[in-house]
């Protein structure tokens, strides 16, 4: 584990394990992963598709409570069930844009929503702020999701993220539901509002690319265990010592 000073950490796991199922059908998917972030800085968390990397993404972000081990922010430890306060800090980014919003709402009521559950004020001008900073112009909150394109969409939903003004944006698979010709513009745009905002990424992918792109550290996963982290220097380099670190990276390359 990363060695960080207490003042600085960000978001961090110990012991986190999640199992599925009873008896003969239970199934270990997250297996006593230890995750350590500083703030401001970018991880990446990559491996093949049922790894488990998803399913701890979610009991970050509070959307799976049925989890053993300890989920801390800012050194304070997260019970299972969050308060509103924890949303404030940590927001998330999911994978497919179009799935994520509601088609019945405009993008104005999309980033209403959380400012009125947080109780904020200046709602006009927080939503005109946001669109703007996601490369949007103010004409978009009168528009439906369908009206929308790939892209736009997502940036809409990353608008949603930042609307509260979080700390800390967890990032599941955020470009992998778009056209190549878009996902240059969109990992641009999470570069952009990372140093803008001094944010801090959790990025879950199995796209080296974007990990590549967005990300200072790096561990791989394999059956819901951390196998080993790198550098983002070393994943370019394929500087790796696991045996199967080495696969996954020659699978992905071919």
């Amino acid at each position: 584990m990363n060695v960080i000073p207490s003042a600085q950490r960000s978001i961090e796991t110990l012991a986190l394990s999640i199992a599925f199922g009873e008896g003969r059908q239970r199934r270990q998917v997250v297996d006593n992963v230890n995750i350590l972030l500083g703030q401001g800085e970018s991880y990446g968390l990559i491996g093949e598709s049922g790894c488990g990397k998803s399913t701890l993404l979610r009991a970050l972000a509070g959307l799976n409570h049925h989890y053993q081990g300890h989920i801390l922010l800012n050194n304070r430890e997260q019970q299972h069930r969050r308060d509103k306060g924890f949303y404030r800090d940590v927001q998330m980014v999911f994978q497919d844009p179009y799935a994520s919003l509601h088609p019945r709402k405009m993008v104005w009521n999309t980033l209403r929503e959380p400012l009125q559950l947080q109780g904020l004020d200046r709602h006009e001008t927080r939503i005109s702020e946001v669109l703007n900073a996601v490369g949007l112009s103010d004409a978009f909150r009168y528009r439906y999701p369908h009206q929308l394109s790939g892209g736009q969409r997502q940036r809409v939903a990353i608008a949603r993220a930042l609307i509260l003004e979080p700390s800390i944006l967890l990032l599941d698979e955020p470009t992998s539901a778009l056209d190549v010709s878009v996902q240059a513009e969109i990992l641009n745009l999470l570069s952009q509002m990372r140093r803008q905002r001094r944010l801090t990424y959790l990025l879950v992918t199995h796209d080296l690319a974007v990990v590549a792109h967005l990300c200072d550290r790096v561990s791989i996963m394999y059956q819901g265990r951390l196998l080993e982290e790198f550098t983002a220097d070393a994943l370019r380099q394929e500087n790796v010592t696991h045996a199967y670190s080495r696969r996954f990276l020659a699978a992905s390359e071919g």
